[in-house]
């Protein structure tokens, strides 16, 4: 994330400029894809209204949608039961968390029934094999999110919002 930008788009835009929205885009999939702390926020079945947050390893797909691997147990799975709209904050390893890069994935979440099940296991367990013994459990599944808008902050004064469409065309890293 060396590579930083003055830009602010809040008004909904990618930016403030079209080459700015790109390189927001361009450092927005970095950031996702190198990973980093990262929490997802579903909306709780318990406290009605409220987020729930909790930690939940990731990997993207070819597109740069996040992937998940969550038990039905967990409470953040339960939640995605009943509303799948959820945001992945993902956020740069740093010293200084305001300075620090970090985006925030708003979309829906879901369960991955279709033909494309063993290319999402393939991407997930490339990035964390260490999760292969869970798949073997019953209640383990795959999920993805359906990305509908992105917020992404480079530190002080580099922010805006990222068209969907700009993420998915931007460089991979």
């Amino acid at each position: 994330m060396n590579e930083r930008r003055k830009t602010s788009g809040g008004d909904g835009t990618s930016s403030g400029s079209e080459g700015a929205g790109e390189s927001l885009a361009n450092l927005a999939k970095a950031l996702v894809q190198a990973g980093g702390v990262s929490s997802l926020s579903t909306m709780s079945q318990k406290h009605s209204g409220y987020p729930f947050g909790s930690v939940v390893p990731y990997a993207i797909d070819s597109a740069g949608n996040p992937i998940f691997l969550m038990s039905q147990m967990a409470t953040h799975t339960k939640n995605l039961r009943s509303h799948s709209q959820a945001t992945l904050l993902v956020a740069e390893n740093s010293g200084l968390p305001l300075s620090a890069a970090r985006v925030s994935l708003i979309g829906d979440i879901a369960k991955v029934t279709d033909d494309s099940r063993q290319v999402v296991a393939e991407a997930y367990l490339a990035k964390h094999p260490e999760s292969k013994q869970w798949m073997s459990f019953g209640d383990f599944d795959f999920y993805r999110m359906t990305i509908k808008d992105i917020y992404f902050i480079g530190g002080f004064g580099v922010m805006g919002w990222v068209k969907p469409e700009d993420y998915v065309a931007a460089q991979k890293s």
